[in-house]
C-alpha cells in the first residue's frame, strides 16, 4: 500500500471550520497529517477540530487583527512542535463595484485577503527555516485575472495574492520553501449556495446551470479543491514553485465562447 501523501506532516489550514477549508483539513487528516484548524471564533474551531480527535488542534482569531498571524503560527507550534504546511485559505468574499465600494470596505478585505496571508508566511517562515523547508499554499481564484463586475475588490486581492504567491518563491525557493497558488474556479460551498438564494434563484439553481458556465453540467465541491490541496501539499510535487493552477473545468485564458450559445439564447 502506498504511503499517504501528507504522512507526519503539520498542516496550518485558515478558515478551516467550513467550506473549502474544512475540506481540505479533512483531506490531510486522511492523507495522514495533523492539523490545525482556525476560525474567526474559537468555540467553532473546536467543535470542528473536535471531530478529528487526536489528529488536530484549534486557534481562533479574527484576521483583521494585526496580532493574529503571529498568534495563529504560536499556538501551531505549541500544539505541534513544528508546522510543514501552511494553507491560506480564509478571505472575504464582499460584493463591491466602483460605485460601492468605500475605504472602510477596501481595507477590510485587503488586510484580510493579502496582508493576514503576508504576515503568516512572515510568522511560519522562521520554523520552515530551521526544519529545512516547508510549503505554503495559497487558495485564489480566477476572479485574480478580472473578476466579475460586482467583485472589484475581492478580484484585486486575489491578483495581489497571485503576485505574492510568485514574487515569495522566487525569493525562497534556495531554502527549501515552496509557494504554490490554486486559482478556484465556481464552487458549491455553504455560503455559495445561500448567497445565490439571496440573489433570487431557486434552491435548486445548480441544478441548471448554463453550458457556458458548466460544461459537466455542475460546478466544483469542495471536496474536488481538497484533492488539488493536499497534493500540492505533499512531496510528489518535488521543487515546483511559483506556480498558479486555475481549478477550472475549462480553458480560463484565452476562452472564447461557442458563438452557437449566443444564436441558441437568441432565438
Amino acid at each position: 500500500m502506498a504511503e499517504a501523501l501528507l504522512s507526519g506532516k503539520v498542516i496550518l489550514v485558515t478558515g478551516s471550520v467550513r467550506g473549502i477549508g474544512e475540506a481540505i483539513a479533512r483531506r490531510a487528516v486522511e492523507e495522514g497529517a495533523r492539523v490545525m484548524i482556525h476560525g474567526p471564533e474559537e468555540q467553532e474551531a473546536r467543535r470542528i477540530a473536535a471531530t478529528f480527535g487526536e489528529a488536530a488542534g484549534y486557534v481562533g482569531a479574527n484576521l483583521e487583527d494585526d496580532a493574529a498571524p503571529a498568534r495563529i503560527i504560536a499556538a501551531t507550534m505549541e500544539r505541534f512542535g513544528r508546522i510543514d504546511g501552511l494553507v491560506n485559505n480564509a478571505a472575504l468574499t464582499s460584493r463591491s463595484n466602483l460605485d460601492t465600494t468605500n475605504e472602510a470596505l477596501f481595507d477590510q478585505l485587503m488586510r484580510v485577503n493579502v496582508r493576514a496571508p503576508l504576515f503568516l508566511i512572515k510568522s511560519a517562515l522562521p520554523h520552515f527555516r530551521k526544519q529545512g523547508g516547508g510549503v505554503v499554499l495559497n487558495i485564489g481564484s480566477v476572479n485574480a485575472y478580472c473578476g466579475e463586475p460586482n467583485l472589484l475588490v475581492y478580484s484585486m486581492t486575489k491578483g495581489a495574492l497571485m503576485t505574492m504567491t510568485r514574487n515569495l518563491a522566487d525569493a525562497h525557493a534556495a531554502e527549501g520553501i515552496r509557494v504554490n497558488q490554486l486559482n478556484v474556479g465556481w464552487t458549491l460551498t455553504e455560503n455559495e449556495r445561500r448567497q445565490k438564494e439571496i440573489d433570487g434563484l431557486g434552491p435548486d439553481w445548480e441544478a441548471s446551470l448554463p453550458e457556458l458556465f458548466a460544461p459537466a453540467g455542475r460546478i466544483f465541491r469542495p471536496h474536488e479543491i481538497a484533492a488539488h490541496a493536499v497534493f500540492w501539499l505533499s512531496d510528489a510535487t518535488g521543487p515546483v514553485t511559483g506556480s498558479v493552477y486555475e481549478i477550472e473545468q475549462h480553458p480560463f485564458i484565452g476562452r472564447n465562447p461557442d458563438k452557437r450559445l449566443f444564436q441558441e439564447h437568441s432565438a
